[in-house]
């Protein structure tokens, strides 16, 4: 059976919680429940530093602004991932080239990775941070649920991952004036530091 739709399903999830796919995988390889996990995903030193890594993206998360700092440093990070654990993957199963899942899974990630952070920096345009900790922790259980489904049922959940993924993409692009709000908004807070900085400080003359 090919393993593409395991393939692109890890490869979305990756682009949301790529320590939280790559743990899961981990376990359910270790614990029987699939043998499409390669045995490099089970090595305890990758599942403890996966552990590690997500309960730090599980506080970060949900923390206004310091999400999108996260995000941004996870640009690099959530699509290499996807790529690895793609090409782990393929070549566990045999059935599609390593390159070509490495593509796929890379490029999905890459693509939910944007809807991800794109809507993060629209939420942060509002000041509670409620609406963080609520969509942390639908991701969060998104990915969780999308990944045990794949291990059942791949090409379902592969069909719930590309809907998912056009629904993100589409909502991105209404809004992206928050976006961009967001973004000046940043970038004028970074001005004022910058003269903030720069501006000299004068002593106090004695009395």
């Amino acid at each position: 059976m090919s393993v593409l739709p395991l393939v692109f399903t890890s490869g979305w999830a990756s682009g949301i919680n790529a320590y939280a796919v790559v743990l899961l995988l981990g376990i359910f390889g270790a614990t029987g429940i699939t043998d499409e996990v390669p045995e490099s995903l089970q090595r305890t030193d990758v599942l403890i530093a996966a552990g590690v890594l997500f309960l730090c993206e599980a506080v970060a998360d949900k923390i206004p602004y310091v999400d999108s700092v996260w995000d941004s440093v996870h640009t690099v990070i959530r699509p290499v991932a996807g790529a690895v654990v793609a090409a782990l993957l393929a070549g566990q199963s045999g059935s599609i080239p390593e390159l070509a899942a490495g593509a796929v899974g890379g490029t999905t990630a890459l693509l939910s990775h944007f809807v991800k952070a794109g809507t993060r920096m629209a939420i942060n345009t509002s000041p509670e941070p409620f609406s963080n900790i609520a969509m942390s922790t639908a991701e969060d259980l998104g990915v969780a649920g999308i990944i045990t489904f794949a291990m059942f049922n791949p090409q379902a959940a592969a069909v719930i991952a590309a809907v998912l993924l056009l629904l993100g993409l589409v909502i991105l692009v209404f809004l992206a004036h928050s976006i961009r709000r967001f973004l000046r908004r940043r970038a004028q807070r970074r001005e004022e530091r910058r003269l903030a900085a720069a501006e000299p400080r004068h002593p106090v003359p004695p009395d």
